[in-house]
Formats: C-alpha cells, sequence, structure tokens
C-alpha cells in the first residue's frame, strides 16, 4: 500500500478514559490503514474499542496518544474551530439510530440540502438554494428514494430514513463516509437495500467508506472486514473474486489473517485457540518460510 492511496492512517492510537479514578484503556495501540476509495467493515464485540475508534475517525472524540490522521488531517492536533470544519467538510457521519440522522420537521430533499447550507461562510463557498435543490435530488435518485424528496421523517419506513441520512452525509462530497451499526434497526431484507445503497455511493461516486457492524451479512459483502478485540485490531478477512477455468463460473474467495503490530504481537481469533486448547503460552517452531504454532503438551 502507497502513501498516495492511503485515506486513513492509526498508528498505535490509544484512547483512555477517566471515571472516579479509574483508567479504562478503550484503544490500546491500534493500528489501521484504510486506501482512498475502500468499501470495508469493522468488527468486534461490545467493549472491543469499535465505537471509539469511530468517534475518533468523525472527529466527535479526541485521541490520547499515538497518531491518527484522515485526508491529510492531523486529528491529534486539530482545535476545536478545525474539528468543526473537518466534519462538516472531511467525513459524513451515519447514526444506527435512523431518528438521529434526520430532522422531523424538513423533507427529505431539505434535509440533505442542509449540510449544504450549512457549509461555509463565505460567498465563494455558499451554494446557491438552485443547486443545492439539484445535489439533493441527485443523491436521493442515486440512493434510490427520489420519491421520498417531499416526504418527512414520519412519512418514510426505516429504510427509507437510513437511504435518506446517508444522501445527507454525502451531500458535502466528503472524503470519507462512517457509518455506526447502520443497519442494527433494520430487517435483513432492508438490511440488504442499505448496502445497496453504500454499494451505489462507493461505486458511483468514489466515496471511501467505513461500516461498523455486527451484522455478518453486511460484513461479508465488503472485500475487507477488520476486526477489533480489546482495543486493537486483531484479524482480518480479505475477499476476492476468482474464475473456475474450466466452468468459467465466479466465486468469492475468503482469507483471514491475523495482524502483527510493530511489537511483533498478533491476537489469534478466539475460535482457533478454543479448538486447540490454547492458553497462556503455545509453542513455536521457526521454518524457513512460516513459523508453526501448537498448544502446549499440558499431561
Amino acid at each position: 500500500m502507497t502513501s498516495e492511496d492511503t485515506l486513513i492512517t492509526c498508528d498505535r492510537l490509544v484512547r483512555i478514559f477517566s471515571a472516579d479514578g479509574i483508567e479504562v484503556q478503550a484503544l490500546q495501540g491500534l493500528d489501521l490503514t484504510v486506501r482512498e476509495g475502500e468499501l470495508m467493515a469493522l468488527v468486534g464485540a461490545s467493549g472491543s474499542g469499535k465505537s471509539t475508534l469511530m468517534n475518533i475517525l468523525a472527529g466527535l472524540d479526541t485521541p490520547t496518544a499515538g497518531v491518527a490522521h484522515v485526508a491529510g488531517r492531523d486529528l491529534l492536533a486539530m482545535t476545536a474551530r478545525d474539528r468543526l470544519a473537518y466534519r462538516r467538510e472531511v467525513v459524513g457521519f451515519v447514526w444506527q439510530q435512523t431518528s438521529r440522522n434526520l430532522l422531523p420537521y424538513l423533507t427529505a430533499a431539505q434535509n440533505v440540502a442542509l449540510p449544504l447550507q450549512l457549509a461555509g461562510t463565505g460567498p465563494r463557498t455558499r451554494t446557491s438554494r438552485r443547486a443545492r435543490t439539484e445535489r439533493a435530488l441527485e443523491l436521493l435518485e442515486l440512493l434510490r428514494v427520489a420519491d421520498c424528496r417531499d416526504r418527512h421523517p414520519h412519512e418514510m419506513s426505516g429504510g427509507q430514513q437510513q437511504r435518506t441520512a446517508i444522501a445527507v452525509a454525502l451531500a458535502n462530497a466528503p472524503s470519507v463516509l462512517l457509518a455506526d451499526e447502520p443497519t442494527g434497526e433494520l430487517d435483513s431484507h432492508t438490511a440488504a437495500e442499505i448496502f445497496e445503497a453504500f454499494r451505489a455511493a462507493n461505486e458511483t461516486l468514489g466515496t471511501t467508506i467505513v461500516i461498523v457492524t455486527h451484522d455478518q451479512a453486511v460484513a461479508g459483502e465488503v472485500r475487507r472486514t477488520v476486526a477489533i478485540r480489546d482495543g486493537r485490531t486483531s484479524t482480518e478477512v480479505l475477499r476476492r473474486s476468482e474464475v473456475d477455468a474450466t466452468t468459467g463460473h465466479e466465486t468469492l474467495v475468503a482469507r483471514e489473517y491475523a495482524m502483527l503490530d510493530r511489537a511483533g504481537r498478533l491476537q489469534l481469533p478466539a475460535e482457533y485457540t478454543a479448538a486447540l486448547n490454547m492458553r497462556d503460552r503455545v509453542a513455536l517452531e521457526l521454518e524457513d518460510d512460516h513459523i508453526q504454532i501448537w498448544p502446549v503438551d499440558r499431561n
């Protein structure tokens, strides 16, 4: 991966929360890179640190230590004013709760046009009402909710609200779109429609999209899924298309990798260690082209 195509870089990222004299380390030296134009998923159990990471990338929280760069912005060095501009211009965000994404007293088209109206204060950055309306309708059309343009949120289904929310997040052409459990309140059929909306935004607009999800169906649809465990990236699943030379059929092949940090540490998948009863320590042997790992004989 070259530096030119890397949009997001997290290097040994740390976030510590303090409450009543107790410190909780939500991120413990997390490393992550995301390429420009990627559509990827972040997965992890509750408390793994994935929501903390999303809040940092969205400019809603500040890291304690480490490196976090998004589209050339240093998230640790930004002032409050910089952070506000960053949230308006660089990132779009979609919440799980549909009610948080849209203003109830505005129509779908008005909701999408609002970020354009708020962006910038000078005459060179202010857009005309006609341009805002055209942009809103283009996005609603792309996400297949153009028929909802004059409806208020309460007049739309959950899926229509969420697709409109994606349009709102895309209004200012952000460098990256972040989505926190965007299908969490939806049934499987509607969730599939929401993912198709993300795919349309990624393929048509070239927007980089990072989705936090518990939905394995959604995670399985992207080419790259990164798992977070105990505040670090633990494993990564990469999927690629392969064509059978005999039949010509195309299949999606997935391969799982363990992430290796700068100290040489890796987190083996929990199901692997449980299956072989690996605890405390393992036996290692260096071969010419690989390392073998065995459970320690406890007999």
